[in-house]
């Protein structure tokens, strides 16, 4: 990515209060901690995305919140993105993972949606892989709970606990992402199993 370039931060989540507190929509409580670090209002609504524009680590920024569900995400962020005339190289999106242990972060450039709905619609519609993201550890349901139960359900008190510090984390390896590169990023925060 070169230095003048504008990057697109984008968090995956679900829109309205129903949804604000829940696993699925770490995405967006990332986002919603950057805008706070790096005083950007997220106030302006293009193609059904929530976003805002300002500078993040130095760099040119436009942090976004798709508000189309978590599962229709990809055309709403093609949309900005074309709009701002961000290359996919310079997204970075951030989602949850229930593959990953809670409080674990793990950074790729590129791969598979790993079964992630909203990674599967952002692959289609940029008709790449060719993104980085951010993935953020939610763990897997205990006992008898679904998949879909335990992401759209609210933190325990053990994880609310300690969310703060992993939004902190979180917001840490993006700031990295922007001003390290991508391959520093994943060779501090990938190791880091907590």
């Amino acid at each position: 990515m070169s230095e003048q370039e504008v990057y697109l931060v984008a968090g995956l989540g679900n829109p309205g209060p129903d949804y604000a507190a829940t696993r699925h929509n770490a995405g967006f409580m990332v986002i919603d901690a950057l805008a706070e670090a790096w005083k950007i209002p997220i106030t302006k609504t293009k193609f059904n995305v929530l976003h805002g524009r300002g500078t993040g680590g130095g760099k040119p920024v436009v942090l976004a919140k798709p508000q189309s569900y978590m599962n229709r995400s990809g055309p709403p962020l093609r949309a900005l993105a074309d709009y701002f005339r961000i290359q996919r190289q310079a997204m970075v999106v951030v989602h949850d993972d229930i593959d990953l242990a809670y409080q674990r972060l793990k950074i790729k450039e590129k791969g598979g949606d790993g079964g992630h709905k909203g990674i599967r619609s952002i692959m289609d519609a940029f008709g790449s892989e060719e993104f980085v993201r951010l993935r953020i550890g939610v763990g897997r349901a205990a006992g008898d709970r679904d998949v879909v139960g335990h992401v759209l359900g609210s933190f325990d008190p053990e994880e609310k606990a300690i969310l703060a510090e992993l939004i902190r984390t979180a917001c840490e390896a993006i700031e990295t992402i922007l001003t390290k590169g991508t391959t520093h990023a994943m060779n501090r925060y990938n190791q880091n199993l907590r």
